[in-house]
C-alpha cells in the first residue's frame, strides 16, 4: 500500500521551458507585474481623488482594478521566484493557498463584470432614475461581488483539500484545482461531480445578468434615433471590451486544458495558460482610461497638478 502522506510539494514542470531564456522571460513578467500595479493604482488613485468621479459605474471599476492586482498577485510574484527557483518546486500548502486565489479571481472578475452590465442597462434604460437606482442596491451588490465567490468556491475546495496525493508533477506554471485532482491516487468521480456543477454556479448567474442586461439595451437602442444608440454604444464599449478580453482568457484556458495541446509550442501554450490572469488586469485599465472620456479628463488633471507641486519644490 502506497504512503499517501509523502506528497508535501509539486514540482511545475513548464519552468523547464523557460531555461534557456530564463532572463527574458523573467524581465518580460516582471515589466508586466509593475505595468499592472502602476495601471490599476492609477485608476483607483484617479477615481478616489476626484469626487465627480464617485459614481457607481466607477466604484464598480474600482472593485474591478481590486481584483486584478489580487489575481495577478496571486501568480506573478510566485511565478518570478520559481524562475529563479532551480528545482521550480511548490508546497502543497502554497498550492493549494493559490488554487483559492486565482479561482476565487476568476469567479469574482465575472461577477464584477455582471453586475457592471447591470449598472450599464440601468444606465441606458433608465438614466434619469440611474442614481436612485443604483445608490440603493450598490452595498447589496458591493458584498454579493465579493462574498459570493469566495464562498462558491470555498465548497469545492474543501473536498480537494481532503483528498490524498501520488502524482507530483504540475504541467503548468501555477497550480490549479482540476490538475491537484488529477494528481489523487483515490477515486475522484464527487469531486468531479461536484467540480462540473460548480461551473454552472460560478456562471450561470452571470450570464442571466450580462444577457438579461444586454437584451434590454439592444432593445432601447432598436427603438432609439441614431444619436441616442450612439450614446449608448459609447456607454457600453469598454465593458463589452472587457467582457470579451476575460473570454478569451477563459476560453483558452478550458481550450488547452481539455483538449491536446502537444502541437503547440511552448510559447504558444505559455500565453494560453497566462491570458486570463494576465492581461484582463493588464488591458482593463487601459481600456477604460482611454476608453472613458471623463477618466482621461480627470487623469491629465491629476497629472498636471502634480507635475505643478513637484516643479514648486
Amino acid at each position: 500500500m502506497k504512503n499517501l502522506s509523502v506528497v508535501t510539494s509539486f514540482y511545475l514542470s513548464e519552468y523547464y521551458g523557460m531555461e534557456q531564456l530564463k532572463a527574458m522571460y523573467f524581465c518580460l513578467f516582471l515589466m508586466i507585474y509593475i505595468t499592472i500595479i502602476v495601471e490599476n493604482v492609477t485608476l483607483m488613485e484617479v477615481i478616489h481623488h476626484e469626487k465627480s468621479l464617485h459614481e457607481p459605474m466607477y466604484v464598480l471599476l474600482c472593485n474591478l482594478a481590486v481584483n486584478e492586482l489580487l489575481g495577478s498577485t496571486a501568480l506573478l510574484p510566485a511565478l518570478l521566484v520559481n524562475m529563479l527557483s532551480e528545482s521550480h518546486e511548490i508546497s502543497l500548502p502554497f498550492c493549494q493557498t493559490q488554487v483559492y486565489a486565482i479561482h476565487t479571481y476568476a469567479i469574482t472578475e465575472f461577477t464584477i463584470l455582471a453586475v457592471m452590465s447591470y449598472d450599464r442597462y440601468v444606465a441606458v434604460c433608465y438614466p434619469l432614475s440611474y442614481h436612485a437606482i443604483m445608490s440603493q442596491r450598490k452595498v447589496k451588490l458591493m458584498v454579493f461581488m465579493w462574498v459570493y465567490p469566495m464562498l462558491a468556491f470555498l465548497v469545492v475546495l474543501i473536498f480537494t483539500l481532503q483528498l490524498p496525493f501520488c502524482g507530483r508533477t504540475i504541467e503548468k506554471v501555477y497550480c490549479l484545482n482540476y490538475l491537484l485532482v488529477k494528481l489523487a491516487c483515490t477515486d475522484t468521480s464527487v469531486v468531479n461531480i461536484i467540480g462540473l456543477l460548480s461551473v454552472g454556479v460560478y456562471t450561470v448567474p452571470q450570464l442571466i445578468m450580462i444577457f438579461y442586461s444586454y437584451a434590454h439595451i439592444l432593445r432601447i437602442c432598436i427603438l432609439s434615433f441614431s444619436k441616442s444608440k450612439f450614446k449608448a454604444f459609447r456607454t457600453c464599449t469598454p465593458h463589452l471590451l472587457s467582457i470579451i478580453n476575460y473570454a478569451f482568457g477563459c476560453f483558452f484556458e478550458i481550450a488547452q486544458g481539455r483538449f491536446d495541446s502537444k502541437h503547440l509550442s511552448y510559447q504558444a501554450k505559455l500565453f494560453l495558460s497566462l491570458y486570463f490572469l494576465i492581461f484582463p488586469p493588464l488591458l482593463n485599465p487601459a481600456i477604460y482610461g482611454l476608453g472613458t472620456r471623463l477618466i482621461r479628463i480627470r487623469l491629465f488633471r491629476l497629472l498636471c497638478r502634480k507635475r505643478g507641486q513637484v516643479e514648486m519644490m
